[in-house]
């Protein structure tokens, strides 16, 4: 006998409206809860589990999965009691917690498998009436049970929760029924039989008929007071079906041996005074299970439409109906997918997956809870507030039972949810409230910065660019240089200067914005400030004085050079004073013409490790793991007097590479009576970047007439970087550690 329809968790009902309908904690709440909770496994499965670990094991099995549910709905009811639930249930809580990329992840799958989930239900009500009247055609009757349950719910919500009282009635005589039962011949059970199932494949197929409990949360748009309402209902039916759950196995245990349990499906019906009134059950449990899954998918799908989860073409679905919002376009599509999944009849191959995806959602929330009541958030002030310990240990017994049910249909599940998330992060979506996402990286931030030492480490050395920009779109190549340096080990700063009294605060906070989006469209990741200052160079001063966060301070200046004989003073003048700030600098003098060239030669002129060189070895490192320089070949390049100096000097610098680990290709000059100058211009003439060492400033020295000299060396060259290395950084360690 096939059981399509017990392994499942039960779905949820969501109702929400726009006006609250002044729904109470028993109707609202506790009614749906409930009768998510006794289920068909109830019926059907749960001799089952008494005959295969006996009583003891069958209240161990009752007691851990009431645990998670009852931890479960803790968190709950903390995030329900936080904030206004809207329609959606579960998809909303989780998109306002951790962001609409997860809420959308975990949302979608989540609609499916309530939508399939109606057809779940329907099926197996029809299998249980074809089994009582033979003559009926299995197909025709859940065909025609599909349609009357979306009639209900296109109908009015009202109506299904009326409806739900006299299901919920026709389960409380059933339960009589079975209690006042005497089976006469059955009397003792065997604690030893044959072919029994493991301990965890048992608790495997009865664990989906505690879960369910997120029918509260989804009707709190239309109750009067869900603050009180959702965490009394919700708890006071997971105490209910926790008691009646105690209660039955003692019974099952008492009357029937483990065999018969096994072996007979229906036990309960023969055990039962009347009969009848365990078929009436069985079919009122699956009845509400559809209707509560009918009344939930169209909701999930609405509130995906509206927040533009879904393509754009699709944003009819968010439209509502009526004075109280309902998704009756969401519910005809959704009785389209039942009525198809209904036509394939077998839905034993996706079952554990559907399983997962609520159990990822009760996973999730759990999550969600923890997180925002272990950052403290002070926007987080819920009227239940639950100590994220008992979140995590939610979580965790979620993620065990995931497991525990279909290791495959887990990983499976969690394949589908990534893949959303990816998706929708690819979409860029923007959202107009907060979540839980910058609180977790303001607290590991803040953990970070005071770990963070304020000496340099020459072991964990990365660059950290300031970048003297200006305007992106006008400089753009002090950017790329800058972003191809960092190539996600570092962080860069675009920064502006703009004149004294030209901006307010806030309108520097709007630039800044608009310089940010402008980098974020070009896929370079950096933070941007903006500074007001008499000219340019005060600014950048000002800039490397005051910007930064305690120890976390750019230590490499990024500047373009200086093309206006006017300012070029006031230009070295700031190299001297960033020089004495104790900051490395990197001077890009581009030629103009030839911009990067075909990025494939970097030529380093070579001066010794110390100081300058081992800065310059380490940015062309860099520079070459960038995706566009990754086929350039590294020259390090040394000028000597004569042949006798050039072989030591040979033997010296592949000694050098090898220690360094850097793919170089050594090239030692001999002069022969040519002047620096000439020797330069004849072997980098063809490169596509050059490194070139800058000398250190020194007290009453003329910097201004060096760095003029130093332009006019490099006249008419490819574009070339200047290098100052900071002072009293050993930049040879970063380059000779292991």
């Amino acid at each position: 006998m096939k059981f399509p329809f017990v392994r499942r968790p039960q779905s949820t009902v969501e109702v929400t409206s726009t006006e609250s309908s002044g729904l109470g904690t028993f109707g609202g709440v506790y009614t749906p809860s409930i009768l998510t909770i006794l289920g068909v496994i109830m019926y059907l499965r749960f001799g089952w589990v008494v005959g295969n670990v006996g009583l003891v094991g069958t209240l161990i099995i009752v007691t851990l999965s009431t645990s998670i549910t009852f931890l479960t709905s803790l968190s709950i009811s903390a995030i329900a009691t936080d904030r206004v639930v809207r329609a959606g249930g579960a998809y909303y809580m989780i998109s306002r917690s951790l962001g609409i990329e997860t809420g959308g992840a975990v949302g979608i799958p989540l609609y499916f498998a309530q939508a399939l989930s109606v057809a779940l239900y329907t099926i197996g009500f029809a299998e249980s009436v074809v089994r009582t009247f033979g003559h009926l055609n299995q197909l025709y009757v859940a065909l025609i049970t599909t349609i009357l349950v979306a009639v209900v719910a296109i109908t009015s919500a009202s109506v299904a929760i009326r409806t739900q009282y006299i299901i919920m009635a026709a389960i409380a005589f059933s339960l009589v029924s079975f209690t006042l039962g005497d089976p006469g011949n059955l009397t003792n059970i065997e604690w030893v039989s044959s072919e029994k199932e493991p301990f965890w494949s048992v608790f495997a197929v009865f664990f989906p008929a505690v879960t369910g409990i997120m029918a509260g949360v989804n009707m709190s748009g239309d109750l009067r007071d869900p603050v009180r309402s959702i965490p009394t209902g919700t708890l006071a039916a997971v105490g209910t079906g926790y008691v009646i759950y105690l209660v039955l196995p003692i019974l099952l245990a008492m009357r029937v041996d483990a065999t018969t349990l096994i072996e007979e499906p229906l036990i309960m019906q023969q055990m039962s005074r009347w009969g009848s009134a365990i078929l009436f059950g069985v079919w009122g449990a699956t009845l509400s299970s559809a209707l509560g899954s009918i009344l939930g998918a169209p909701r999930v799908l609405q509130a995906l439409a509206r927040d533009g989860v879904l393509p754009h073409w699709l944003s009819f679905l968010g439209t509502g109906s009526g004075r109280n919002d309902e998704p009756r376009i969401g519910t005809a599509v959704t009785l389209g997918v039942a009525t198809a999944a209904v036509c394939l009849g077998d839905l034993d191959v996706i079952a554990p997956v559907l399983s997962m995806f609520f159990l990822t959602t009760y996973l999730v929330l759990n999550i969600s809870a923890g997180i925002e009541a272990f950052l403290q958030s002070p926007s987080f002030r819920p009227a239940f507030p639950v100590h994220w310990f008992f979140s995590l240990l939610g979580a965790i017994g979620c993620l065990a039972v995931m497991f525990l049910i279909d290791a495959r249909a887990t990983v499976v599940a969690a394949i589908i949810v990534l893949a959303i998330y990816f998706w929708l992060q690819h979409r860029e979506l923007r959202t107009t409230w907060g979540d839980a996402r910058q609180g977790i990286w303001m607290a590991l931030l803040r953990t970070g910065i005071f770990q963070v030492g304020h000496t340099d480490d020459t072991k964990n050395w990365r660059p950290h660019i300031l970048v003297l920009s200006g305007a992106p779109t006008k400089r753009w190549s002090l950017i790329e240089l800058a972003d191809a340096l960092i190539h996600n080990r570092g962080l860069m700063t675009v920064s502006s200067v703009l004149p004294s009294g030209s901006r307010d605060v806030g309108q520097q906070s709007e630039m800044e914005a608009t310089i940010r989006d402008y980098l974020e469209r070009h896929s370079v990741k950096a933070l941007v400030r903006i500074v007001t200052a008499p000219d340019p160079f005060a600014g950048g001063q000002k800039l490397v004085e005051t910007y930064g966060l305690g120890p976390l301070v750019p230590n490499t200046v990024l500047l373009g050079d200086s093309e206006q004989t006017s300012h070029r003073d006031l230009y070295c003048q700031m190299i001297v004073q960033i020089h004495q700030a104790k900051r490395s600098i990197v001077i890009l003098r581009e030629n103009h013409e030839r911009g990067f060239g075909k990025r494939q030669r970097i030529d380093v002129w070579w001066g010794g490790l110390q100081a300058n060189g081992g800065l310059m070895l380490l940015l062309a490192y860099l520079l070459r793991s960038d995706i566009n320089w990754n086929k350039a070949e590294i020259y390090l390049k040394l000028v000597v007097p004569d042949e006798t100096a050039a072989q030591a000097a040979q033997a010296n610098l592949k000694s050098l590479v090898k220690r360094v680990r850097i793919k170089a290709v050594s090239q030692v000059l001999v002069a022969q009576g040519r002047q620096f100058p000439q020797i330069l211009h004849e072997t980098s003439k063809n490169a596509d970047i050059i490194f070139l060492g800058m000398r250190t400033p020194e007290d009453g020295d003329d910097f201004t007439q060096y760095y003029e000299n130093l332009q006019s060396l490099v006249a008419g060259l490819p574009t070339t970087i200047f290098v100052l290395a900071a002072p009293e950084f050993a930049f040879e360690e970063v380059l000779t550690e292991s």
